[in-house]
């Protein structure tokens, strides 16, 4: 097999959504593919804050802020934060809608009061991103204030609303510079999702690395679970959704690997001839 460059997305994939600590099992199978030639990144929606406590285990680099920002081999090979101008286009008419949001720079996440109560109750509803933003409110990531955002670049604006209508204004403003990756949670009273420029996502900064160490797409495989790794998994040369992932994705998917709680890296890994 030609040495591969692997993708992995973070929550839902590599950890339980919104934990920091993979499974031993996916440790083991990163390192023994790394021994066997194979490159591994990181390919997260996540900023450089949120994902920097995985940056421990040894990986090859990452793709954060759903494209924004790309490091390989410790070299920054993209970086394309919002235009600030259409940043407070955005931002302007999700408050004027009553929107909760939270926006992600390289160093720090910011986030509206008032958006973990909007999330209580979505205990029984599991949903990567969703859960994810829950924990990070509770517990690790530490999002904090918008009134304390000092104006640094923004690469993302995750959204939070109650009714769908209260993105039909949003969608029609924004859609000609903006992807709207939008998650349907009506059965738990709220709707979330992203928006990121139309001049990068995870496939572009996939493309990015490739261009990087002159490797071609079709040596590339994508490892996801949720809505935001669409656009991974229409590049990469292989896409391998988790079983605990969205319906979408899996039908997207070139193969099914068991869930994160399952040993599922280290499964599909296994499978595929990586380790």
């Amino acid at each position: 097999m030609n040495n591969k460059l692997l993708f992995l997305d973070i929550d839902g994939t590599l950890t339980e959504p919104g934990f920091n600590t993979p499974p031993d099992s996916a440790l083991k199978a990163v390192r023994m593919a790394q021994e066997n030639g194979h490159k591994v990144f990181l390919c997260s929606g996540r900023n450089v804050a949120m994902l920097s406590p995985l940056l421990k285990f040894g990986f090859d680099g990452y793709v954060a802020s759903a494209g924004g920002y790309v490091v390989c081999d410790d070299k920054v090979v993209f970086d394309r934060p919002m235009k600030p101008e259409l940043f407070r286009i955005a931002m302007d008419c999700f408050e004027k809608n009553h929107v909760f949001r939270t926006v992600e720079c390289l160093d720090g996440t910011y986030g509206d009061e008032g958006l973990g109560e909007l999330l209580e109750g979505a205990d029984e509803f599991s949903n990567s991103e969703l859960l994810r933003f829950r924990r990070q409110l509770s517990e690790t990531l530490d999002i904090r204030p918008m009134n304390e955002y000092n104006g640094a670049p923004v690469y993302k604006i995750v959204f939070m609303c109650t009714k769908s209508e209260q993105l039909r204004e949003p969608m029609e403003l924004l859609k000609n510079d903006f992807l709207f990756c939008v998650q349907n949670l009506d059965a738990v009273g709220c709707l979330n999702g992203e928006i990121i420029g139309l001049d990068f996502n995870k496939g572009i900064g996939i493309q990015k690395i490739c261009e990087f160490l002159g490797k071609d797409m079709t040596d590339t495989i994508g490892f996801g679970d949720s809505m935001n790794d669409k656009e991974m998994f229409e590049v990469v040369g292989y896409s391998v959704c988790m079983s605990n992932g969205h319906q979408v994705m899996k039908e997207m998917a070139d193969y099914v690997c068991p869930s994160v709680s399952e040993d599922g890296l280290y499964k599909a890994f296994e499978t595929l001839g990586l380790i």
